[in-house]
């Protein structure tokens, strides 16, 4: 397993539970298994609470959807943005939390670094915690 874990956004700044990311896995993805996500609080070092079932997404969850050029594109928002139900990971208002990526059996293009993670994207700037 390889492991990549960020608690910042694109320009550097922390991850904040109150607000919408996103961040797009390019195709293919390296792994002979599966891929998955997961968030963990940032006061507890542990997987965030949340309403939601799991703590993250994986490429075996049969509502996980790919983009049309075969990327993944995962949503990470305090609730899911329509239609994206399937590639989101629900964040907490008032909490900071951090991101893990976790790819099982990877290929090459992770070891030779050809292939990398996008960066977390804030997409709404307006939004408070």
């Amino acid at each position: 397993s390889a492991y990549a874990f960020t608690p910042h956004d694109a320009q550097g700044r922390f991850l904040d539970g109150g607000k919408t990311y996103c961040v797009t896995l390019p195709a293919p993805v390296p792994v002979a298994q599966f891929w998955s996500f997961v968030v963990y609080s940032g006061q507890h070092r542990s997987l965030l609470e949340t309403d939601q079932q799991s703590a993250g997404v994986d490429s075996n969850s049969p509502d996980l959807k790919a983009n049309p050029d075969g990327t993944y594109t995962v949503w990470f928002a305090p609730s899911a943005p329509a239609g994206k139900e399937g590639n989101w990971v629900q964040t907490m208002p008032g909490k900071s939390w951090s991101a893990l990526l976790r790819l099982y059996a990877p290929l090459q293009p992770w070891f030779d670094k050809s292939w990398k993670p996008g960066d977390f994207e804030l997409v709404n700037e307006g939004a408070t915690t």
